[in-house]
């Protein structure tokens, strides 16, 4: 009698899938020149609201819309952000522009982002004011495809553009960059402008005094 070889089939195996995660990130950029705390307001609150992972600093090398004579050596500004962000867990810093030199188009700078993490979401920071010169942009019709344009509302400046815009509210900080630079230079104070570490670090270079 011939004996069957009764074959047991082989145990199906389920096969886990996750979906890929997307990951929200914030970017402010800018020359830094140097970073103050209308800055990281505007940043946190943002990523705050919107629930965003991180944000990335991406300091220029060379502004397009700025004489880079106004602006100090890179070396100093990055040292700045530096210390201004290191006690928050969410700020990062990102040398991508300064690396790559020459003047800084947002544009290529969002390509090579997307080209090294294309699960990342980006948004971009910017104050209402900047909002009003994005039609002037390089590429500007290209890089609203990449991004979500994300504007600060400020006093005296409508919160509409012709791009898409989601508008965040923050407080207020009448600081920039040119008017403590001024401060520098006419020997003023320039505490609870800038992050403490960096008005020493300001002073300790003699920066902005030329």
């Amino acid at each position: 009698m011939n004996q069957q070889k009764i074959l047991t089939p082989e145990p199906k195996v389920k096969v886990a899938t996750h979906p890929l995660t997307r990951h929200a990130v914030g970017i402010v950029g800018g020359t830094f020149n140097p970073v103050h705390l209308g800055h990281l307001v505007m940043a946190d609150q943002v990523m705050c609201q919107l629930k965003l992972e991180r944000i990335l600093f991406i300091p220029d090398a060379e502004p397009p819309h700025v004489d880079h004579k106004e602006t100090i050596a890179a070396k100093d500004r990055v040292a700045m952000l530096e210390l201004a962000i290191a006690n928050h867990p969410g700020f990062e810093l990102d040398l991508l522009e300064i690396a790559r030199g020459g003047k800084s188009y947002t544009y290529d700078t969002i390509v090579e982002l997307k080209k090294r993490h294309p699960m990342n979401d980006y948004y971009l920071i910017l104050g209402a004011d900047m909002i009003n010169y994005l039609k002037k942009w390089h590429r500007i019709n290209d890089l609203a495809k990449l991004v979500t344009f994300v504007g600060v509302k400020r006093p005296g400046y409508p919160a509409q553009s012709q791009y898409p815009v989601i508008w965040v509210d923050a407080p207020e900080l009448a600081i920039s960059s040119t008017r403590i630079r001024g401060l520098v230079k006419n020997h003023c104070s320039i505490r609870y402008l800038v992050p403490a570490a960096v008005e020493k670090y300001i002073a300790e270079k003699g920066l902005y005094h030329d």
